[in-house]
């Protein structure tokens, strides 16, 4: 069996899906799913419900990926992890804590990291303890 080689460009390339799934679905600026459909929501085309779905599959799958890799625990410890770093940075003054947009695409970003990670997590595991997961035994 033949397993391609995980590596951070592996990681970013989750990152940037997971990035493209929470922000397309909303973000602060106002160009999201969220702010498309919410401008006349009495009138969905077919080309919203497309989008829609998509978005819906999409995160499907990275939530699915993410608690069948991490679980709640590690969901937890993630989340908790990225949220400290996060409140690190602002106790240092670098980010203004004010600034409803700034705090929200952090938040968001928070989300990104977190489930790119559970996306990545088999990978990163095998690579560090030598362990195959059940479901990456090809049957």
């Amino acid at each position: 069996m033949k397993t391609s080689q995980f590596s951070w460009s592996s990681f970013f390339i989750r990152l940037a899906f997971a990035s493209i799934l929470v922000f397309g679905s909303y973000n602060p600026s106002g160009l999201s799913f969220y702010h498309w459909i919410i401008e006349d929501i009495t009138h969905i085309n077919p080309v919203m419900a497309l989008v829609g779905l998509v978005l819906l599959i999409g995160w499907v799958i990275y939530i699915r990926a993410t608690l069948r890799s991490l679980g709640a625990i590690g969901i937890g410890l993630a989340l908790a992890f990225f949220a400290v770093f996060f409140w690190m940075i602002l106790d240092l003054g670098l980010i203004p804590i004010d600034n409803f947009h700034i705090i929200t695409t952090i938040i968001e970003m928070v989300l990104c990291l977190v489930l790119a990670t559970g996306m990545s997590w088999s990978h990163i595991r095998r690579r560090m303890s030598g362990q195959v997961d059940a479901d990456d035994v090809d049957g």
